[in-house]
């Protein structure tokens, strides 16, 4: 029997078991901690294995040329910053993510978090919690503006959300999608622009050498007075560090933050003690419906391979490689 491991989070329940079983893979879970290290129990559960349905976990040429049946590392969600591509082509493992089943749920976390930023939580809430009755006031979401730091699935379906709210929207991609900008009177601008003009900026680019600390002491620098930065893409985007100085100096007026730098965040954080962040443990991407949807493109882009198929809108390597076989 072919063997499944799971080393994503919250991998013990969903529709994979079954659809994995069904066609001859056996599906064993391996019991999460908050951190994850390629222990020599782990390893030792892994060595079997064709196919891992993978977390955040580094997939580094190390872990890989210890793994010779591996076949295929498919990511639960879109990225995949984590898991070395170079070696993976060198290993002969095909690495896939899950496009256009996460968006929703994301984009549904960027409004949430974006309105209870932009209304005060969570110091309202806790202020209420000490017996303190404020009624400060806030500038009105509707006819403000939003900064969008990409527009892709997630992009797309997050600025939706906000035009029905009555926010304007302005996009910084470079590789535009006129047809959709065009339909939603969406404005693209050059990212200083986007940062000069907008009350809220939400960032949802992939995780690359080039967008590493995008938003930075310079680039807040650039950004409107009491502007508030939003998160659901990935942590290092974001340096930390000049952004709980921006602040604590009131520069920006919040922040709504769902990925950090190191996860879980160290309970030593200032943003920890902020009653102007709002925080949330990188779950943006997960709802009843993403979840299951997940798994089961997982079962089908996997399938796809295993049947000599190539699902190349769910691989993120192997670019130019022809003559790929599931069996060695």
């Amino acid at each position: 029997m072919h063997k499944v491991v799971c080393t994503s989070l919250g991998a013990e329940t969903g529709p994979h078991f079954e659809l994995f079983n069904a066609e001859g893979f056996d599906v064993e879970v391996i019991p999460r901690q908050r951190q994850f290290e390629f222990t020599p129990t782990i390893m030792e559960t892994l060595k079997d294995a064709e196919v891992v349905i993978a977390g955040s976990e580094p997939w580094t040429k190390d872990v890989l040329v210890r793994l010779p049946k591996l076949r295929v590392i498919a990511r639960f969600g879109v990225g995949y910053d984590a898991v070395d591509l170079k070696a993976c082509d060198e290993c002969g493992v095909v690495v896939t993510t899950t496009p256009g089943v996460l968006h929703h749920a994301v984009a549904e976390h960027t409004i949430a978090m974006l309105m209870g930023v932009g209304r005060l939580f969570p110091s309202r809430d806790q202020q209420v919690r000490r017996g303190e009755w404020l009624r400060l006031h806030t500038p009105r979401i509707s006819g403000s503006t939003l900064g969008l730091i990409g527009l892709g699935w997630i992009g797309q379906a997050t600025a939706t959300r906000a035009i029905g709210l009555g926010m304007n929207v302005l996009v910084h991609d470079p590789f535009p999608n006129e047809e959709f900008a065009k339909k939603w009177d969406i404005k693209y601008v050059s990212l200083d622009e986007l940062l000069a003009q907008s009350d809220y900026v939400s960032l949802h680019c992939f995780m690359s050498p080039e967008n590493h600390h995008l938003i930075n002491e310079k680039t807040i620098a650039k950004m409107k007075d009491g502007a508030v930065v939003i998160n659901t893409a990935r942590g290092p985007i974001i340096d930390e560090q000049a952004l709980i100085a921006a602040l604590k100096s009131g520069k920006l007026r919040g922040a709504g933050l769902d990925v950090f730098e190191e996860e879980p965040l160290p309970l030593s954080s200032p943003l920890i003690e902020m009653d102007n962040v709002l925080l949330s443990g990188h779950v943006a991407g997960i709802d009843n419906e993403s979840f299951a949807d997940t798994f089961r493109m997982i079962h089908r882009t996997t399938m796809e391979l295993y049947r000599g198929g190539w699902p190349k809108e769910a691989i993120r390597n192997m670019q130019g490689v022809t003559g790929w076989k599931w069996a060695r």
